[in-house]
Formats: structure tokens, sequence, C-alpha cells
């Protein structure tokens, strides 16, 4: 599903407590993911579409790092954004 301004506000709403807070750490993860996930079923189908693929490393290193910060800080809001958006680890 294509990221549109109102699946923004849905993701900012749920993860970050309003529209407009932005820049939270798991508003951003949150909007990562979204965006992870919708890149690997475009290279599915898409195989050879290595710009594609280099966005969505790139992502997963952005969000990796953001991980690590909320770890750094505060492990119980780690293991609470792990546990909403279903990642690993």
């Amino acid at each position: 599903m294509k990221l549109t301004a109102d699946i923004k506000k849905d993701i900012f709403k749920e993860h970050a407590g309003s529209e407009t807070n932005t820049g939270q750490a798991e508003a951003q993860i949150a909007l990562f993911t979204h965006r992870i996930s919708h890149l690997t079923e475009h290279l599915k189908e898409n195989k050879k579409d290595y710009s594609a693929e280099l966005s969505l490393v790139k992502l997963v290193g952005k969000r990796r790092a953001l991980l690590n910060y909320i770890a750094k800080k505060d492990i119980f809001r780690y293991r609470d954004i792990i546990g909403k958006l279903g990642l690993r680890k």
C-alpha cells in the first residue's frame, strides 16, 4: 500500500500520540517499518530494481539506528515499540 498523507497521519497518531508529533523516534520507526514492508513487497515482484533495493537497505539501517538509540535511552520504550510493530529481536 502506497504511503499517503492520511496513512502518515494515522501512523503518527497511533505511535506518537498526535498527528503533528512527527519527530518522535517511535513514530519515525513506525513510518520506516511501513515503508520497508512496502518496498519488500515491491522487490518480490521486481527483482532487478536495484535502486529500490538500495533504498530498502538504507531504511533498514536508519530504523536500526533509531532502535539502538531507544534501547540505550529507555529499554521499556524499546520493548514496547518492538512488540507493537511485531519486529523480531
